[in-house]
Parts: C-alpha cells; structure tokens; sequence
C-alpha cells in the first residue's frame, strides 16, 4: 500500500484531535487523553492492511470521539473548512436540546467506549442529487452503514478537505424518529451541522457511510 503508514496517520490524528482541544473539553488532561485513544492503535494496525491511502472523499479510519466524552454543540465549533478558520456551526431549525434527541441506529451497533475507529469511510459523493432514502438502500446492499453525526465531525475534524463544495454529505446513521437525516453542509465559510429531509435529493449533497467500527 504506497504512501500510506496507519502507523504515522494514527499519531496524526491523536495529535490533530489533541491540538483542536479536545482534552479541554472532555476535562481531560492531555496524557489522559492519549492514554484513553492509545488502545485503539492495535486496532488499526491490524484492521487497515490493504486499504488505499486517503483521499478528499475515502479515507481508511477515523478516529471518533462520541458525545458521552464532547457533546455535539462544542464539538462542531471545533471544524473548519480547509484552509479557513472560521468555525463550525449548528443550523438554527434544531430545536434547544433536540440535537441528543438524534441517537445511532440500533443496527450500526457502535462499539461502547467513548472513543473508537469507523474503518473505510467516504463520503459518498456519488449520492449527491439521490433520494438519501435511496441511498441508504444502496450502502446497506453494499454492507456499509451510514455515518453518525458524531463519525461525521471526526470526518472534517481529521480531514477538512472532505467537505467541499457541491461535496457535502448527509449523517444517516443518527435518527430521531421522524423523516429528517442530519448533514452536513457549507454556510458562509464555515462548516454547518443541520438537517434535510429524507425523501428530497440535492445536488450538492451525498451520503457518507463507513465499512465497519471498532472498539479498544
């Protein structure tokens, strides 16, 4: 696999989850903080041999930080597009405290533990100007899940250059019992959690999934 060291690309990340502030927020110190992700390392060593190297729209793992360790309102702020500074906000229509309301899907069975890594993600692009519900039936045939809106925050968080214009993505892997899919989107410079209908394709907009998750 030329020009791809899972090894150096996990240190990366940590670091990148590190810098963004992430300890800060989870009123963690930093040595607690690699101390809790440092497990996950065996993971991806061993799960990653084969994948390709990253690029804009696929990349071989991610590490995620869930809400039980930053909740969701302050880990958005923590994204900014590539090469920007503006940061990330929350579309206005969610209701005060309905983003908890938007859970994971029981079927993606997500590993437990604050942190753990969603393997082979992309940000499927190739579903912009698709029914999202349509698309959902397409990544389920292919055995892959949709992303959580917490998947999708590690995703710009760890890859800005992943959400690009006419390259956004919907988070169909967080529900919340009604025809709304989370997603996420540009707004004046600036990454924008918010929220389409299920059954209303968009140019710009695909579905992100990811081939498998795991835990320490």
């Amino acid at each position: 696999m030329t020009g791809f060291d899972a090894a150096t690309e996990f240190d990366r990340q940590v670091a990148t989850l590190v810098d963004s502030g992430y300890p800060a927020l989870a009123k963690m110190t930093e040595e607690a903080f690699r101390a809790l992700v440092g497990p996950l390392r065996e993971q991806v060593l061993a799960r990653t041999t084969g994948f390709e190297p990253p690029s804009e729209g696929r990349v071989p793992f991610l590490l995620v930080v869930t809400r039980a360790l930053v909740p969701i309102e302050e880990s958005v702020v923590l994204t900014a597009l590539a090469g920007k500074n503006r940061p990330g906000v929350i579309e206005r229509f969610y209701a005060p405290g309905e983003l908890e309301r938007f859970v994971s899907l029981k079927e993606l069975e997500l590993p437990e533990g604050a942190v753990y890594v969603a393997f082979d993600v992309d940000r499927g692009e190739e579903f912009c100007d698709v029914v999202p519900l349509d698309a959902l039936a397409a990544i389920e045939e292919r055995g892959r899940t949709p992303l959580t809106m917490e998947e999708g925050i590690a995703f710009i968080t760890l890859y800005p250059q992943a959400l690009a214009k006419n390259k956004c993505f919907s988070l169909g892997g967080s529900r919340i019992g009604d025809r709304r899919i989370p997603a996420l989107w540009i707004s004046k410079g600036a990454p924008k959690l918010g929220w389409c209908w299920e059954g209303n394709p968009h140019t710009w907009l695909g579905l992100a999934s990811a081939g498998t998750r795991s835990g320490a």
